[in-house]
């Protein structure tokens, strides 16, 4: 990775440290999450699960492919809870799925995004 390259990764990820998710923000932080994770070609971690296990008979491509799942749930998993206050980064610092923690924070803050969204239609 080009050192320009890198850098913009990085100013894009700042965008995550500016506001951390401390629950009345969550739509905001969430959107920028996924902004950051799309560019990062990384999204995808959020909406597909990693297998537990591969066969021991697997074969190089499906290893290499696996590998690369995982080091992307640990490379999207580690900012997601970097960018939480502290309550949630305790809640959550536990749980190894960056899909477990979305669908979870989803239904905590389900009530704000309803009322949000409602707010939108009556604009």
């Amino acid at each position: 990775m080009s050192k320009t390259t890198h850098q913009n990764l990085f100013s894009l990820r700042s965008v995550l440290e500016k506001d951390k998710l401390n629950g009345s923000n969550f739509l905001d932080w969430y959107r920028n999450l996924r902004i950051v994770l799309k560019r990062e070609r990384k999204d995808y971690v959020l909406e597909k699960v990693l297998p537990e296990k591969l066969r021991s008979n697997a074969s190089h491509a499906v290893y290499d492919a696996w590998n690369k799942h995982y080091n992307d749930v640990v490379d999207v998993r580690c900012p997601m809870l970097a960018t939480m206050n502290s309550d949630l980064q305790k809640q959550y610092e536990n749980v190894a799925s960056p899909i477990e923690i979305i669908t979870s924070l989803k239904a905590m803050f389900r009530e704000q995004a309803r009322a949000r969204d409602t707010g939108r239609l009556n604009l």
